[in-house]
């Protein structure tokens, strides 16, 4: 029976990169509407744009992601962040999959804001896959590069390079590739309660991803979010977040077209 289990997952797993429904499950997807956090700046999302490190203050995050109701292809990620007027600090970690197949990562993240205008932002990365119980884990170092521009008054232009230099990992037998993700995207924040997003991200082995997202703040406790993502096919998606006493909520819901849901959910506490 887990033999038959195993199998079945394999093959979920093999759909899941066949149809690229998300970047890759080692990076966490960012509390922004259909992944589209690459130009945002007011909060930094884990192995997400580490120019986003903005916004200064203390910042604790955790963050749970499910793909298509199988507890097996489960991501946890957990942040911490300080940031000042002279220097932000990030430190993140990431656990995705189950006993037979896994993956961890952990970063540090450093960033600097130039009077607002400019962020640029830079992570140093340990990945290691599990490669069974005689291999064990084995791992490698590799960074991830980030710039975000204020263009005027409520437009901000974001890049993120993930794994520039196409870093790998290598078992006894077998060799896995870790994403080498590009991203460049925009966010336009307008009549003080939408943010309208657009990110394209280009995964060196993948075709090209296009997201766009708009988030409604109805009031300072309650916004809502719409968008959606083409990638070889297009996947709608649903979130909303709750702001109360320094906490802030997260859920989203994404519905793919071939595989079924995935759900998201973040907590955050800061403390300004």
């Amino acid at each position: 029976m887990p033999n038959k289990r195993l199998i079945f997952l394999t093959i979920i797993a093999g759909l899941c990169f066949s149809t690229f429904a998300q970047i890759s499950d080692i990076i966490p997807s960012g509390t922004s509407v259909a992944n589209t956090s690459v130009a945002r700046t007011q909060q930094w999302d884990a192995f997400s744009n580490p120019a986003s490190l903005a916004q200064e203050g203390v910042s604790f995050a955790l963050q749970y992601e499910n793909k298509y109701l199988l507890s097996e292809l489960s991501g946890k990620s957990a942040q911490v962040s300080y940031c000042n007027r002279w220097l932000n600090v990030g430190v993140a970690f990431m656990h995705f999959g189950y006993k037979q197949y896994s993956d961890i990562m952990a970063g540090v993240c450093l960033s600097h804001n130039f009077n607002h205008r400019f962020v640029i932002g830079l992570q140093c990365n340990y990945y290691a896959a599990y490669f069974g119980d005689e291999t064990g884990y084995k791992g490698t170092v590799f960074p991830q590069i980030g710039i975000n521009v204020n263009v005027c008054r409520g437009l901000n232009i974001g890049f993120h390079a993930f794994n520039p230099f196409l870093q790998s990992v290598k078992g006894d037998f077998v060799e896995k590739k870790i994403p080498a993700l590009f991203s460049i995207g925009s966010a336009y924040h307008f009549l003080d309660k939408f943010t309208w997003t657009v990110q394209i991200d280009k995964e060196v082995r993948s075709p090209f991803r296009v997201a766009t997202g708009l988030e409604y703040q109805i009031m300072e406790q309650f916004g809502v979010k719409l968008g959606g993502y083409a990638h070889r096919s297009f996947t709608p998606c649903l979130g909303v977040n709750l702001c109360f006493g320094g906490f802030r909520f997260d859920l989203h819901c994404e519905w793919d077209p071939l595989l079924g849901v995935n759900t998201l959910g973040n907590v955050r506490y800061t403390i300004r």
